[in-house]
């Protein structure tokens, strides 16, 4: 199989030593590819900026033009959580460029899967706002470009945070899902079961708000109950994992209880649907085991997967929120 890299260096100018957000990241995300036995296998690209004109259908002007202004002068903040650094402008769109090109590839033929392994992570912003360390929206992006060919996208986010920017950017159509698990309530406090689209829209957005100490076996039966079905129904052409690692039973900015080894298992469950799969990198803050996630992710997207020693208590009573996404979205899919 061949799996496509989207990787630069140039990653690395977006960073902020103080903030869990930062280049070390990458560093020891691209340290621990280096040392698993399959990395000669990858193939890696220096991806390209995505062209204005997609970031524009998707992101406001004054929103475009805060981050192009900010990033002409030199390092400030959006917002408490949300910093800008000199060439960010360009850095952000080439993260943004990265995914949209695996992606593309994938469908041409021309790869078989891939990892946009990118900063700044995208997943909370909005049309109208950079926030919760993303900039603009790497994974809506991608998908918007995706659907003016025609093709259904169907964005599944793992971060331990809810992805409020991808979900409002796609709430009104039916032809971008977008499907979640994550710790709630928290941060950004959206997410909720109810939370299911409007409009055309209505029944495109799943929810599964879990709770503190929530980790494998509690989404798997999500997994296997509520996602993959209606994933099934829905006949994606391409599946976009918002990878977020900080759903990791040890991060420090998490809560949920998922060890290393089950990010490749979202991924083999997802490939029964469609194997046709990018990863885009979110969050994830333990830098002794970001790197591990990722391993495992790449692994079986290469089918070469790899096991680590890593084992979480987790509780598992998870069954009131799927009868409630049931009770929700059963007039919509069958589940």
């Amino acid at each position: 199989m061949k799996t496509q890299i989207a990787h630069s260096k140039d990653f690395n100018k977006h960073d902020n030593a103080d903030h869990p957000e930062n280049a070390k990241r990458l560093q020891v995300m691209m340290r621990e590819i280096q040392n698993a036995s399959f990395y000669d296998k990858l193939d890696f690209f220096e991806p390209d900026l995505i062209s204005e004109e997609a970031l524009y259908s998707v992101h406001s002007d004054d929103m475009i033009q805060q981050v192009k202004d900010i990033s002409s002068t030199g390092d400030s903040w959006i917002d408490m959580d949300t910093y800008v650094c000199k060439s960010d402008y360009e850095t952000a769109r080439k993260a943004a460029g990265g995914l949209l090109q695996i992606s593309r590839n994938v469908l041409d033929g021309k790869a078989d899967n891939g990892f946009a392994l990118v900063r700044p992570p995208g997943h909370h912003a909005t049309h109208e706002r950079s926030m919760g360390f993303c900039l603009f929206n790497n994974a809506a992006l991608t998908a918007n470009e995706l659907s003016k060919k025609g093709k259904q996208v169907l964005v599944f986010d793992c971060d331990a945070h809810h992805g409020n920017g991808t979900q409002y950017l796609f709430y009104d159509r039916y032809d971008i899902m977008y499907q979640s698990f994550h710790l709630y309530p928290y941060y950004p406090g959206t997410g909720p079961v109810e939370d299911v689209g409007e409009g055309d829209g209505e029944g495109y957005t799943i929810n599964a708000p879990l709770s503190h100490g929530n980790g494998n076996e509690a989404v798997s039966q999500l997994l296997d109950e509520i996602f993959l079905p209606i994933a099934r129904q829905f006949k994606p052409d391409l599946v976009i994992v918002s990878s977020g690692y900080d759903s990791h039973h040890l991060d420090p900015l998490g809560g949920l209880k998922l060890t290393s080894n089950f990010f490749g298992e979202i991924i083999a469950k997802l490939q029964n649907i469609q194997p046709k799969i990018v990863c885009t990198l979110e969050g994830g803050y333990n830098l002794d085991w970001i790197g591990k996630c990722l391993v495992s992710q790449l692994g079986q997207l290469i089918s070469h997967p790899v096991v680590f020693d890593d084992t979480a208590d987790e509780n598992i009573a998870v069954k009131p929120v799927i009868n409630k996404i049931r009770n929700e979205l059963a007039s919509y899919w069958k589940i």
